[in-house]
């Protein structure tokens, strides 16, 4: 069977014309310009009152440095790139900065699984153990490995745990995830299923890496290559990757930090590297990556290269929109310990946040120090993105939480 570690690295320039300093997505697959938005004064208050929250979030959290934007109709709207990339080296953070996404490539994933869904070379109802016979050497009751469905596996009620390694810490033996397939396999039988598949919502980073390797199984070759040239190639995405940073983009990369408080109250910053190696996870958590591929992401996602010439047929290329919407239908209730009540679900990976009328989709990501989320409207072909690259451990989450709060409002 191929081996998930092997990337496939043939990547292309993009050439960048700038002629203010906003950079603008003509279309979702085309060559990035730059010109003015014409933002409306509504969206301009909006944005002031979010770009106010998440500077001060930012000072707060001490966070060594982020960016955000908000994309509108194809074209980035409003942007903001604040403090450093790596201190050490005097590195600011700007339109070119590389950030880590976390689960946010999850949705990736499920991407590729839906093409070939819709290539009818699986069927979301299919066993999981159907493509992966390993997964029956979980611990669990007879037959409940057999009842795991593809669909369970991008809603994650399949019952697996969160954690794909149960190794975290810190010790200089531990690689920071497991780098193979085999491992993973190996730790089967010392697992178990949390509760009976299909029951109920429950967040299962592993399950992720298994939808990936059935794209493996029934395609032939590598997740990383599969997703190279069926999502990033298609859409433009040419400074995308996993692994370590190609060498040409290498001067761009973020460090990342993490801030912990010591014993006398002193907060400690410590670097965690510029580069560092998911392994077997990269489906669940491996996308690196400037905002401005974030941004044709989130232009394929909202539909706006539909009022492109030329646009629709190749993002059809990619995925249909009627799969796109899908992917967005309430699967399972997310409980009120992780969101809100009643007006938080997962859908087929992404996840659904109804605020009355308003229906937001997005997704967030954490890895190392760094931490993102990616939010959007379809109706309105509106999508934020905001990366940081600095975890403290001890601060932000409910500042975090009222700041994606307004990145909701300016979707409206």
């Amino acid at each position: 069977m191929p081996n998930m570690r092997k990337l496939y690295c043939s990547m292309v320039l993009l050439t960048l014309v700038s002629i203010v300093s906003l950079p603008v997505l003509a279309d979702c697959v085309g060559e990035v310009t730059a010109r003015r938005s014409g933002a409306s004064s509504s969206a301009t208050e909006s944005w002031t009152k979010y770009v106010a929250h998440f500077d001060e979030y930012v000072r707060a959290t001490q966070t060594v440095g982020a960016s955000t934007l908000l994309v509108k109709d194809g074209r980035v709207a409003f942007r903001r790139d604040t403090g450093m990339g790596d201190l050490e080296l005097g590195q600011r953070i700007d339109a070119n900065s590389l950030f880590q996404y976390g689960s946010i490539t999850k949705t990736l994933t499920a991407i590729t699984v839906l093409q070939l869904r819709d290539r009818g070379q699986l069927s979301l109802d299919d066993a999981a153990t159907r493509y992966l016979p390993e997964l029956r050497k979980v611990s669990a009751p007879p037959g409940w490995a057999d009842r795991i469905t593809i669909r369970m596996l991008l809603d994650h009620s399949a019952g697996f745990q969160v954690a794909t390694w149960p190794w975290k810490q810190g010790l200089s033996w531990e690689p920071f995830e497991p780098t193979s397939w085999e491992q993973l396999v190996s730790m089967l039988p010392y697992q178990q299923l949390r509760f009976e598949p299909g029951e109920r919502y429950s967040y299962s980073n592993p399950a992720y890496v298994y939808l990936a390797r059935i794209v493996e199984v029934i395609t032939g070759e590598p997740w990383l290559t599969y997703v190279q040239k069926n999502v990033f190639a298609p859409l433009g995405m040419n400074r995308s990757y996993f692994g370590t940073t190609p060498h040409y983009l290498a001067k761009h990369r973020s460090n990342n930090y993490t801030i912990r408080t010591a014993a006398d109250g002193r907060p400690i910053r410590q670097a965690n590297g510029r580069d560092f190696d998911p392994g077997i996870t990269n489906p669940n958590g491996g996308w690196n990556a400037p905002l401005d591929d974030v941004a044709r992401y989130l232009c394929f996602l909202t539909g706006a290269a539909t009022i492109e010439p030329g646009g629709q047929r190749l993002h059809e290329i990619v995925l249909a929109r009627t799969t796109l919407e899908e992917m967005w239908q309430p699967q399972l209730p997310i409980p009120s310990s992780q969101g809100r009540a009643g007006e938080d679900h997962i859908g087929l990976s992404f996840f659904i946040k109804q605020r009355g009328e308003l229906r937001i989709i997005g997704h967030t990501g954490s890895q190392a120090g760094f931490h993102s989320f990616l939010y959007f409207n379809p109706a309105t072909r509106t999508g934020v993105i905001a990366a940081f690259n600095t975890d403290n451990v001890s601060q932000g989450n409910e500042s975090l939480l009222a700041l994606r709060e307004l990145a909701f409002e300016m979707l409206q």
